[in-house]
């Protein structure tokens, strides 16, 4: 039972985090060389960062800014940190890490708000 619940759990999480780090899961998806080029000012979004996708609720754009929300707590991204490329994947997806244990974003990619 503890098995099949751990497993579960697993699945959850794939389902929520995307192609960064996919530890093999992805590796016949066809976006997996695009996800692995992204790059924003602060370097390739999957390199130490996992990308996770962002609900619509949790993310804004207001005169040409983003903020998202992370762990409970809005964070204004960098405009560096904006993935300037089409979106090929559609979603919104934030590539995060922790500073003084605070979120950061180290690439943003905005999908459509609908």
């Amino acid at each position: 039972m503890k098995r099949s619940a751990t497993g579960l759990i697993g699945l959850m999480l794939l389902a929520t985090a995307a192609l960064a780090h996919d530890h093999g899961y992805y590796a016949s998806s066809p976006l997996k060389q695009w996800f692995e080029s992204l790059q924003s000012e602060f370097g390739k979004c999957c390199t130490d960062a996992d990308g996770y996708i962002v609900s619509d609720a949790d993310w804004e754009s207001s005169r040409g800014r983003y903020r998202v929300l992370i762990d409970d707590e809005w964070v204004i991204v960098p405009d560096g940190a904006v993935i300037t490329q089409p979106n090929r994947f559609g979603r919104t997806m934030v590539w995060r890490h922790h500073i003084d244990g605070h979120p950061r974003v180290r690439c943003f990619m905005p999908g459509s708000m609908t």
